[in-house]
């Protein structure tokens, strides 16, 4: 996410390493860099400069505490103008009305439909009865689209293929969630290719008839200055209550996440970081400041963890921990848990520093594959008392599995080593409740 960008960034703040005080002359340079860094990421020219405007006048308005080099103290104030440029406090959004109804609105293929989804899908953990109703009329494949994803997470939906008026399939659809007693109501809409009236007249009739809770304006993170561009339009038109950045896991330049808050004045309320239903994640502009500046967001890695791990069996596989009892179970376990936390790639992300240590590692999905691979290949007695691996078994085990019997050998000793490392670290102290090996 936004790896270019935090690159970029992270050269300007070279400058001041090394500086022992903040002078006109550094920040100069730094600023400059800085600039350029933003305007590359395709942030609109005038937020660029009153970023780095606001930066300078902090940055020679400080003085350095002794503890905090000059390095240090920039780098919080880049972060500090970053955070209120994407506008401070993460946004709630407003499940108001019986049923709460939300309108959804963007261009063909920024992710509208695919977004309703994960949206039904977030509301759906929480307890709440979701519809999803399909008021694309022009694109069959939107309609189907939309029930694929719709069966998929095991959320109602409410679609009339036959009917080409997007207003009445959505009253109707409006009135069923009110008889069957469904509290969160989600219309997608049609999009087009480009800006045009039609689509503008129809997304402003929805608007005026439904009176929506919430009308979330979709745009594709990729398209840097043109998603702030199309934001503009659709809010002079619609006047949209939040903004929705999809695609985030895609070479994002981070110009429309950085430049839509200030442009449109509307929050960024959710953003989409993958294409699994569950690859939703809660708008924070202090995390997303830090994450483009490579620092991390323990945070949000901790509260994903917290979703998928349950602690009474962290207890447990703490206490397997201090006794060196781990088993190839409890590692299948844990692999399979990780993979429902999110991308690799984007986990790394989530811990401070990584970014740059792991430059060139395979993070894609199927990086877990042969580790899975060869511990189904183990008999259930193998998994449970790893000791039993002898050379003859890991050669069952390498023909099992299709792989060479040197990655056999390197999974058990990379998981003998783990063992010792997790065991000594949780003698040190009780390690936190919910957070994956």
């Amino acid at each position: 996410m936004f790896e270019t960008l935090s690159k970029n960034l992270e050269k300007a703040l070279q400058t001041l390493k090394g500086q022992n005080r903040i002078t006109e002359i550094n920040v100069a340079a730094t600023i400059k860099e800085i600039r350029r860094a933003l305007i590359k990421a395709d942030v609109h020219y005038k937020v660029a400069k009153q970023v780095t405007d606001a930066v300078k006048e902090k940055a020679l308005g400080r003085n350095v505490l002794t503890a905090v080099s000059p390095g240090q103290l920039f780098t919080k104030i880049v972060q500090e103008e970053l955070t209120t440029l994407m506008g401070s406090e993460k946004a709630a959004i407003n499940l108001t009305g019986n049923p709460a109804v939300i309108l959804m609105a963007g261009l063909q293929g920024s992710g509208k439909t695919t977004f309703s989804g994960k949206l039904a899908a977030y509301f759906k953990k929480q307890n709440k009865r979701v519809l999803l109703v399909a008021c694309d009329i022009y694109r069959p494949a939107a309609i189907e689209q939309l029930q694929v994803v719709g069966e998929q997470i095991g959320v109602e939906v409410y679609a009339a293929p036959e009917n080409k008026d997007a207003l009445a399939i959505a009253q109707k659809a409006i009135q069923h969630a009110k008889e069957t007693k469904l509290q969160v109501v989600i219309v997608d809409t049609a999009g087009r290719l480009a800006v045009d009236e039609g689509m503008m007249q129809e997304l402003s009739n929805l608007k005026e008839q439904l009176q929506p809770a919430e009308t979330l304006f979709v745009v594709d993170a990729m398209t840097g200055q043109d998603a702030v561009n199309t934001a503009q339009a659709f809010n002079e038109r619609i006047d949209f209550d939040g903004v929705v950045l999809t695609k985030l896991d895609g070479d994002a330049r981070g110009g429309a996440a950085l430049s839509v808050r200030a442009v449109v004045d509307k929050p960024i309320k959710f953003m989409g970081t993958g294409e699994k239903m569950t690859d939703l994640d809660v708008f924070y502009p202090d995390r997303m400041a830090s994450r483009i500046l490579g620092m991390g967001d323990v945070v949000s890695l901790v509260e994903r963890a917290e979703q998928v791990y349950d602690e009474e069996e962290a207890i447990k596989l703490e206490r397997k921990f201090r006794k060196n009892q781990l088993d190839f179970n409890d590692f299948l376990q844990q692999l399979q848990q990780i993979k429902k936390m999110g991308s690799l790639k984007e986990l790394v992300g989530l811990m401070p520093g990584m970014g740059k240590l792991v430059e060139g590692v395979d993070l894609s999905e199927d990086r877990f594959k042969p580790f899975e691979t060869m511990i189904y290949s183990m008999t259930p007695q193998e998994r449970t008392l790893p000791h039993l691996l002898d050379k003859s078994r890991r050669g069952r085990i390498a023909r099992g599995s299709g792989l060479p019997l040197l990655q056999v050998n390197q999974l058990i000793k990379q998981f003998e080593q783990m063992g010792k490392m997790m065991q000594k670290m949780s003698k040190g102290g009780r390690m936190p409740n919910n957070m994956p090996m």
